[in-house]
């Protein structure tokens, strides 16, 4: 089927070419149509199968015909993060380039004074976060009565996250009748408590069975010991043929120390976390899409909401706490339909969080095993002159080996170690941390050279 098939306007087709797709995803598939007929929705598929454009290519063609007033936005898009909302601002301007819609972004870590002048004006689509809508209504800045759509995007999140009274809240203001739309990669009881209350007679859409990964993600688990981690994301970065990847940790400071880490150790790597303000995380995300840093080390704020196309590995640091989350960080590669892989740390303390996760994806996760490695094969001189520098960051060679800065932990005193250039040596800080230095010596390709972690002696056979 092509999105010729489903209905869309003109002008939206040739956005949708222009922007170089011509097939719709399943999800795509099955809920433009019934949406275009004005029926609420629900929608359930796993991260990455193309949810955001399912909505906003419909809505923009419903959308066309009709008068924007202020302070009454035309239709809501509820997204739990900033980032998931921005990404869904990205795909209205991209598709919606030949349509007169304007459109606010109501998010916090930014000031009120833009997005109240941009409601002041008349907005066709308002897209928020829970918080910031709920401030600016009750301060008398938005009215509510006018909406004629709700979507309510990522509704498991939702849930984690508390806003489920906000919803709730919110959905009360809302006229009715309405047209509303949820999606969500997981159907909790109590999303589907909030389906029934707020939606009438809904189109139940289910393109994968609830919890499932997707297929085109190899994921593997990890048994290691907490001191060990850092040494075995390293040994994995330099070995595993990784392009781009996403590290995710539960805790914020942790997200920093890793970071800290890498590139103490010369990998081109950055973080993105909760305690960032919103112009420091885009402009840290910007980096990524751009190539400027191959590495991103995030918590789970960044989990959900992030389409970046590329991400060839995603690494969970920390066992995920909730087993949804799993689900999302993962899904942050094989998007698209491109090959993705994902590795789990595990330490004993995880054996109950990572069992729950199996429990609720129903697939038991690989251990990974020295024969799962990728390795790349040493090349020639001339061919590895003309490698990306993109891909060089994450690849140890002989050279920038040498060159790095091999303490895992950092480091008690400068005394310990040897700085890279004279008048670089510093006072440390000591965390009481194990050093270590790698020997001199060329390595060939793929062969370890410090202790050897426990999963490199467990055989895949």
């Amino acid at each position: 089927m092509k999105f010729a098939d489903l209905g869309l306007s003109d002008k939206l087709l040739q956005a949708v070419e222009a922007a170089g797709y011509s097939e719709p995803t399943p999800i795509q598939e099955q809920a433009i149509p019934p949406v275009l007929m004005m029926k609420d929705i629900i929608g359930i598929a796993q991260t990455g199968t193309g949810k955001t454009a399912s909505f906003v290519l419909p809505m923009i063609d419903i959308l066309a015909s009709g008068r924007r007033r202020a302070l009454m936005p035309r239709s809501l898009i509820l997204a739990p993060t900033r980032e998931l909302a921005a990404q869904v601002a990205e795909n209205f301007e991209k598709y919606g380039k030949q349509h007169d819609l304007q459109l606010a972004l109501l998010i916090g870590g930014v000031q009120m004074g833009d997005q109240i002048k941009a409601l002041n004006e008349g907005v066709d689509v308002l897209i928020a976060t829970p918080g910031r809508l709920m401030d600016l209504f009750e301060r008398g800045k938005i009215l509510l009565n006018g909406c004629e759509m709700l979507v309510i995007d990522e509704a498991d999140r939702m849930l984690d996250m508390g806003f489920i009274p906000d919803i709730e809240t919110i959905c009360s203001k809302l006229p009715e009748p309405r047209q509303t739309l949820l999606f969500s990669a997981t159907m909790p009881p109590p999303i589907e408590k909030l389906a029934q209350k707020f939606l009438d007679n809904p189109k139940r859409i289910e393109v994968s069975r609830a919890a499932s990964t997707n297929e085109n993600i190899t994921a593997f688990k990890i048994p290691v010991k907490p001191r060990e981690k850092r040494e075995t994301l390293r040994w994995l970065l330099r070995n595993d043929l990784v392009e781009t990847a996403i590290v995710f940790s539960n805790r914020k400071t942790t997200v920093r120390e890793i970071n800290k880490s890498l590139q103490s150790h010369g990998f081109a790597s950055g973080e993105i976390h909760g305690d960032m303000d919103q112009s420091s995380r885009i402009k840290e995300l910007d980096r990524f899409k751009a190539g400027e840093i191959n590495i991103l080390v995030a918590s789970d704020v960044a989990a959900r909401g992030l389409d970046i196309k590329g991400v060839s590995h995603v690494f969970n640091f920390d066992t995920p706490w909730h087993p949804d989350d799993y689900v999302h960080r993962i899904g942050r590669t094989g998007r698209a339909g491109a090959k993705g892989r994902a590795f789990t740390f595990v330490t004993e303390d995880d054996a109950e969080a990572i069992e729950n996760v199996e429990k609720l994806t129903g697939a038991t996760i690989a251990s990974f095993g020295k024969d799962d490695v990728r390795v790349e094969l040493a090349k020639p001189e001339s061919e590895s002159e003309s490698q990306p520098k993109s891909r060089s960051k994450s690849r140890s060679k002989p050279e920038q080996r040498d060159e790095e800065r091999d303490t895992q932990e950092p480091r008690k005193s400068a005394s310990q170690s040897k700085p890279r250039n004279k008048g670089d040596e510093k006072p440390a800080r000591g965390r009481g941390g194990r050093n270590r230095r790698d020997d001199d010596e060329v390595i060939p390709a793929g062969e370890w050279n410090g202790p050897k972690p426990d999963f490199l002696s467990v055989s895949a056979l």
